[in-house]
């Protein structure tokens, strides 16, 4: 399985954390960088992600900034993606059980590379339940339909 991963400036030493880890399981990371402290722009990196999951050149992404948000509002906005941001395992986990989310976000100026780590490591492991589900997904997914 591949995971596309990207960051901005703010998250390159977590990104480079999660990464080892994520190979450590037995996962491909295809990085898209950033691997410069030079401030740069998450969108860029969140879309790069977010092309990689929709494209098929990934099974599935993650995208971290300062905080989360903002790369996790530029990974939206690439039709067919659900990222998610999470500052803890258990929504990480129902992420993927509940909403299928295909790219997951978190804020290297929020939580630690442990907590980083135990996030990441609950959403890999977390499959997408379907059934009653489903439907919802659907209704989210119908949103991007109408715009």
């Amino acid at each position: 399985m591949k995971i596309a991963m990207g960051n901005d400036h703010t998250a390159i030493e977590m990104k480079e954390v999660i990464k080892e880890f994520v190979e450590s399981k037995g996962y491909e990371v295809i990085d898209f960088g950033t691997n410069s402290t030079e401030s740069c722009d998450y969108p860029e990196y969140g879309e790069k992600v977010s092309r990689a999951v929709v494209e098929g050149k990934a099974d599935l992404g993650i995208a971290i900034c300062g905080t989360g948000v903002g790369i996790s509002l530029a990974c939206n906005k690439v039709k067919g993606i659900r990222a998610c941001v999470c500052s803890e395992p258990y929504t990480a986990k129902l992420s993927r059980m509940h909403n299928d989310s295909n790219v997951l976000c978190f804020g290297a100026r929020v939580i630690g590379v442990e907590m980083a780590k135990m996030i990441t490591e609950e959403w890999l492991d977390a499959k997408y339940e379907g059934g009653r589900h489903q439907r919802r997904v659907d209704m989210v997914m119908d949103i991007e339909k109408r715009n």
